[in-house]
């Protein structure tokens, strides 16, 4: 009988990845999608199955981490052998704007998720999202497992209770319960107010002539840059493991974001310093420096190593946002094209 995997998140970024992951696996996929008047389901519509399809094996439920209820019947009806928790209020900057609603949904639904699996009696093996912001401006570079973690935003702090909540629960249950410390990773299917696809996005509008500059916030911030569809399989790597643990992800290397804004100019032509500027509104109002992180208890346990690099990663996020600017451009024009010939 196939595995079943329940993901929340699962219509975001690592969401969508995953579950592509374990379909190939042969897994039986469950995920929650919050009710929207808008068609949220974007980055999984094409592998989403038609509803009359009989060996489907990827299904969507409406559910709300702020609403344990839901949560709880779910858990009781799918019975799920592993459970992948992704879903949060996830931007750093509009913690700042909306820190009580991130403490509810990226804090206590983590209790709420595990809660429920205490609630229903299920075995399942549980994974959550942690954050690499957890960190802050930690003394130690580069970041491990052992590191203090020093949050320095409503987002991170939301995210520190939830790994302690999973240690807790881990101890005090024996629930097979694991924190995935992953630093930043990026796709193509990045959120477009994430710096990263912001960038990427631009640069195909700018060098397509639909737009003139671009606006930043600190460009000396440095991150740890990885591939998102690599990160997604050391979520599922954790979870085949004999005993839970915690494990931080990342590539060991860090670039600046003005490294990641000349970069991904440089690929097109073009000199960043002509179309960028700093803005001060995208400043946060505590500002993470440095961020780069040892995953060499990872490559030891179940041996996970980076694959795709930054200058890599920065050119294939270039050329999917071109390659989606054509076809949008494209049928803008096609579209034009007609209404002159009903005229």
């Amino acid at each position: 009988m196939a595995k079943k995997a329940f993901i929340t998140g699962i219509t975001g970024q690592d969401g969508s990845y995953l579950a592509e992951l374990l379909l190939s696996k042969g897994y039986e996929v469950h995920g929650i999608k919050r009710r929207s008047s808008s068609f949220n389901t974007g980055r999984i519509d094409a592998i989403l199955p038609d509803l009359h399809n009989r060996e489907a094996r990827l299904f969507l439920h409406f559910a709300d981490l702020a609403d344990s209820t839901s949560l709880v019947k779910l858990l009781y009806g799918l019975r799920p052998d592993e459970i992948y928790h992704l879903g949060a209020q996830s931007h750093v900057r509009v913690s700042f704007d909306i820190p009580e609603y991130t403490g509810d949904i990226t804090a206590l639904g983590t209790t709420r998720l595990l809660e429920a699996i205490r609630e229903t009696g299920i075995k399942a093996k549980f994974y959550q999202a942690s954050s690499s912001e957890m960190f802050g401006n930690a003394a130690e570079v580069p970041q491990r497992e052992t590191t203090p973690f020093q949050p320095c935003n409503p987002y991170a702090c939301a995210k520190v209770y939830s790994f302690w909540i999973v240690n807790t629960y881990r101890q005090s249950y024996s629930l097979f319960a694991c924190n995935g410390i992953l630093f930043n990773h990026e796709s193509p299917r990045r959120g477009e107010t994430f710096v990263s696809r912001k960038i990427s996005r631009a640069v195909a509008r700018i060098k397509a002539g639909v737009q003139d500059k671009l606006y930043l916030g600190n460009l000396e911030a440095k991150r740890d840059w990885g591939y998102a569809p690599e990160y997604v399989e050391a979520m599922w790597l954790m979870l085949q493991q004999p005993e839970a643990g915690d494990y931080v992800i990342a590539t060991g290397e860090t670039h600046t974001v003005r490294e990641f804004v000349e970069c991904a100019f440089d690929y097109v032509g073009l000199d960043y310093k002509q179309y960028v500027e700093v803005d001060p509104r995208y400043f946060r109002p505590a500002e993470v420096n440095v961020l780069r992180g040892d995953a060499s208890k990872a490559t030891e346990k179940f041996g996970w190593r980076p694959r795709v690099r930054f200058h890599e990663l920065v050119k294939l996020m270039v050329d999917a946002d071109r390659e989606g600017l054509n076809v949008e451009l494209n049928g803008v024009r096609r579209t034009a094209r007609q209404s002159s010939v009903s005229e």
